[in-house]
């Protein structure tokens, strides 16, 4: 017979006892029996073995003069012979005693260093201290997976209003680079895969105070995860999701996820406005901007003409789309001859805008006639390549009009140099 009987608790059950704690204990029972049966053996031999009092009477220790002496000599520190001079015979056993003890000792402080040194042990004391911060946070908090650029700019935005939030992100070098610590609030971080229940759990999504999560990872699938989990597990809560692929979002909508945003259909929005109307794409980057950000009082002119699209990804197409409404002429660049084929198979009446190029290179551009171009968008998923383009297209043409592709947060400085007009950061 089966039984579908649940805990009344999953929580309980499952931290019944301080994983810290059990590490403790299991790495250090060995260490701890040989310690206790060492003092026990040499404890029990000064109880045993007779000596002379200063009136040279037998005399023999009690517990807890034998305990006392054991103490001191295990240290090799030593305060003499007491409470009377020993004998050859309780001397010989005190220097049994001290190199048993001290051996004892290495053994169990070689022990505690490697368990300290143990990575697993690092990670539970990671998790029990994060665990402890989250559990002292009784305002209302945010659940922020991934720490990319928006997850990292998400943080920033809500700490800047004094908001308390909660990060949860796989890679460390992403926490290193985003120096979270240096923000107005201070933020828990766990490193660890929020698409893991568990993990989730540990970064509070149960508690009444957490208000919502934000999945904003890289990574549709982990998205996806995150969201099934937070509506599982907090359905009281609203969350938020990043998705780059329309399947993923799809399935995001299906189970009512509050807010499903992907980053690159969002930028052709806004880049779609600054096509059809300069003016409210200036009002929209003021009502929307962030409040650091530099504002101009002008908005930005696009003469009507060609544009340049390099590499026909996920980005590419949704920015081809765009063009197409606004019966933009488009030039494609696609290295890629596979996605070459099949953009002619799909596109017969537009076959003609693609041809075969990398857009970092002169023989590249002037195949697509950058001369006469008033645009190029580097559209890539390497910032090397986005920037190369960037240069090259701007010698040829130093009038064209710029939209870069930023893939990684450090290159900002770079992007900044190359003096593109509009850069999009998708992370």
């Amino acid at each position: 017979m089966i039984s579908n009987v649940q805990p009344d608790n999953p929580d309980n059950t499952e931290e019944a006892i301080n994983p810290v704690i059990s590490m403790i204990m299991l790495r250090m029972r060995t260490p701890l029996i040989i310690l206790i049966t060492v003092y026990a053996i040499t404890i029990v031999g000064l109880l045993l073995i007779p000596g002379v009092d200063d009136q040279g009477n037998t005399w023999r220790m009690s517990i807890f003069h034998a305990l006392y002496y054991v103490s001191f000599t295990a240290t090799t520190i030593g305060f003499g012979e007491i409470p009377y001079a020993l004998n050859d015979s309780q001397r010989l056993w005190v220097l049994c005693t001290i190199y048993m003890t001290v051996i004892a000792w290495l053994f169990a402080i070689g022990n505690i260093l490697a368990l300290f040194q143990n990575p697993i042990f690092k990670k539970a004391l990671n998790e029990n201290r994060f665990k402890n911060q989250v559990s002292k946070i009784h305002e209302p908090f945010y659940l922020i997976c991934g720490l990319g650029e928006t997850g990292y700019e998400v943080v920033k935005a809500l700490t800047n209003e004094h908001y308390r939030v909660v990060v949860v992100e796989k890679d460390q070098e992403s926490l290193l680079e985003a120096n979270i610590h240096d923000l107005q609030e201070f933020v828990p971080c766990l490193i660890a895969d929020a698409s893991v229940p568990r993990h989730l759990q540990l970064a509070g999504i149960s508690r009444d105070n957490c208000e919502g999560v934000i999945a904003a990872t890289a990574d549709d699938e982990t998205n996806l995860k995150i969201a099934i989990s937070s509506k599982l597990l907090h359905p009281e809560g609203k969350v938020a999701c990043r998705s780059d692929l329309r399947a993923f979002e799809e399935n995001m909508r299906s189970f009512n996820t509050d807010h499903v945003v992907n980053p690159f259909r969002t930028f052709a929005d806004i880049f779609s406005m600054l096509l059809h109307s300069p003016s409210l794409h200036l009002i929209f980057d003021w009502l929307t901007g962030a409040p650091e950000s530099q504002i101009t009082d002008e908005p930005l002119q696009i003469n009507y003409g060609r544009w340049i699209l390099c590499s026909y990804g996920r980005f590419g197409h949704v920015l081809y789309q765009k063009f197409l409404e606004h019966d933009v002429d488009v030039t494609i660049l696609e290295p890629d001859e596979t996605v070459y084929e099949e953009f002619k198979k799909d596109n017969t009446d537009q076959a003609e805008d693609m041809v075969i190029g990398t857009g970092i290179d002169e023989k590249s551009l002037k195949i697509a006639d950058i001369e006469n171009a008033i645009g190029i968008i580097a559209g890539g998923d390497d910032d090397s390549n986005n920037l190369s383009t960037i240069m090259t297209a701007r010698q040829m043409n130093p009038e064209i009009f710029v939209v870069a592709r930023q893939n990684l947060r450090h290159n900002s400085e770079l992007f900044h140099k190359s003096n593109a007009d509009l850069v999009m950061q998708p992370r």
